[in-house]
């Protein structure tokens, strides 16, 4: 199991409560979506924050993540259809192929791809419109420069540059911050939000050190939503 995945499974039942700028991301591509697709496929549904916040009637809906625990919080009704797979998989998309969808949507979960070309390459090969949220390097900026340390994830540029070989596609990309009440609070949820990955960048010495000099009372996100034009 990867870092990832053991990280959104240890904490499932409580990822809900904590996954706020998650929340914010899934309600976003939402509300940019330019029609009201009926058939739908989700990539890296987790809890089904997602498919919460759909206001329009959905014949056919497909969720895949790769940890079983999320989709055991996953709402389960008659139009949904729940897959424990991994799109670093190239064989869950050939299982995807013949399959009808509208719309491909991913809130929060494509910066954790191995190969982000190849999984691109996969996508398109479904030949679907897509609504997509990345996480980019942004993200804790200042914790990482406070902590030496270099971005876990790709930068905005290279999302953008790598999405832009596959997909016509309207590109924005959002700045957002999460405050918290204390150092100490902001760190447990970094720890149990998910948005780390379960990788861990600093051993518990430089931890207590960041938590001591940290200069800020918030973390800041980076965030690419790609959005197909057709």
């Amino acid at each position: 199991m990867s870092s990832a995945c053991h990280e959104f499974s240890r904490y499932a039942a409580e990822y809900g409560s904590r996954n706020v700028i998650q929340r914010l991301v899934a309600q976003k591509l939402i509300a940019s979506t330019p029609d009201q697709p009926k058939f739908i496929l989700d990539l890296g549904c987790g809890n089904g924050t997602l498919y919460s916040l759909i206001d329009w009637e959905v014949e056919r809906f497909v969720g895949i993540d790769f940890s079983a625990s999320m989709l055991e919080h996953h709402p389960a009704t008659s139009n949904v259809e729940l897959i424990l797979g991994d799109f670093n998989d190239p064989e869950l998309f050939e299982r995807l192929r013949n399959e009808r969808f509208d719309r491909i949507y991913s809130a929060s979960a494509l910066q954790w791809a191995d190969d982000l070309e190849s999984v691109f390459k996969s996508l398109t090969s479904l030949n679907t419109p897509m609504s997509l949220a990345i996480f980019t390097a942004g993200t804790f900026k200042t914790l990482h420069k406070c902590a030496g340390v270099t971005p876990l994830l790709r930068s905005s540029d290279e999302v953008i540059a790598i999405a832009e070989k596959y997909v016509d596609a309207q590109f924005e990309v959002l700045h957002t911050t999460l405050e918290f009440d204390s150092v100490r609070e902001m760190f447990r949820y970094i720890k149990r939000s998910g948005v780390s990955g379960g990788r861990r960048v600093l051993d518990f010495a430089q931890t207590k050190q960041l938590m001591v000099t940290y200069p800020l009372n918030y973390l800041e996100f980076e965030i690419v939503f790609i959005t197909s034009i057709a």
